[in-house]
């Protein structure tokens, strides 16, 4: 979809835009869009930001809750406010000023994925350190009166799908570029999680003095090392897109060796590359690639570090 709307003529921004949002309509990998990964409270909600590498602008909403064209939301915060991101049901709010219809993100699929989790205990969960004990049962939760942490798990929690977000890096014929994702987060997440995905330098970034990243996995470890805009940097240093990714695997290995995670380069000159942090169950990542080398849009494989 999003390499149509280059061929068309439509700018680097609309081909991410309507990318992703093809990947919103089609509820990609039950991680993208209405009907998935619903939270705590069993509500799906979405993040999603677009940037434009020419003007550094970008645009992102998160915690956005009954509007199902989320990066569509992010495009009209650049176009229409000075703002970066807006969140929760301000931004619910936002989107209706500008067009978007109130929708129930909820589906049979996400409620039975809701209703099969509280009777497993609520297992697992993004808790820690609470009374009661939040490996065992349900909340509510609150801190106990004497706080004894322990050392937090890096391993992730998610249950290893090779996505949870779309994300896109877009180079135009004269090497201007766009970035964007979107996504429904973590299922069961806290209700108000934000992840990386939203996050400008953490879920993609863009320049067009350089290339584009963006990031797909366990959001709340990622988030924290900033891997799209670590990513760029890397290739305006002259490093080639598939060393830069594997870098910045490397450097968030080092603090949590067992998250799960991956990064997709792109440079101004075309080349790219991907990476991803092997653990059990992903020991590959999968990316399309759609290039005027390429006589159509073309599955791309790395293995991972």
């Amino acid at each position: 979809t999003a390499w149509r709307v280059l061929q068309s003529g439509g700018s680097e921004l609309d081909a991410v835009e309507r990318g992703c949002g093809q990947c919103e309509i089609d509820q990609c990998d039950g991680s993208v869009g209405y009907g998935g990964s619903p939270d705590e409270s069993g509500e799906t909600t979405l993040d999603a930001m677009i940037m434009n590498g020419n003007t550094m602008e970008v645009g992102a909403v998160a915690d956005l809750r009954r509007v199902k064209n989320a990066i569509g939301v992010a495009r009209k915060v650049i176009e229409f406010t000075k703002h970066t991101l807006l969140v929760g049901e301000s931004a619910s709010l936002f989107a209706v000023r500008m067009g978007f219809p109130y929708e129930d993100l909820t589906t049979q699929k996400s409620l039975a994925v809701f209703s099969q989790w509280l009777n497993q205990s609520c297992q697992p969960n993004y808790w820690k350190n609470v009374v009661p004990d939040s490996s065992k049962s349900c909340g509510p939760y609150k801190q106990p009166e004497k706080v004894t942490y322990k050392e937090e798990q890096t391993t992730s929690q998610r249950s290893v799908h090779n996505h949870d977000t779309i994300g896109m890096v877009v180079i135009g014929g004269s090497g201007t570029v766009a970035a964007g994702t979107s996504t429904n987060g973590a299922v069961h997440k806290i209700p108000g999680r934000v992840g990386d995905s939203p996050i400008a330098g953490a879920g993609s970034y863009a320049d067009s003095t350089a290339g584009g990243a963006a990031a797909t996995g366990d959001g709340d470890v990622m988030m924290r090392f900033l891997p799209s805009y670590q990513a760029v940097e890397y290739m305006r240093m002259g490093i080639d897109p598939a060393v830069a990714c594997q870098k910045v695997i490397a450097r968030i290995q080092k603090y949590a060796p067992k998250f799960f995670g991956a990064v997709i380069c792109a440079n101004t000159t075309g080349s790219y590359g991907a990476a991803c942090n092997k653990i059990p169950g992903f020991t590959q990542f999968h990316f399309m690639v759609s290039s005027p080398s390429l006589s159509q849009p073309t599955e791309q494989v790395v293995d991972c570090i």
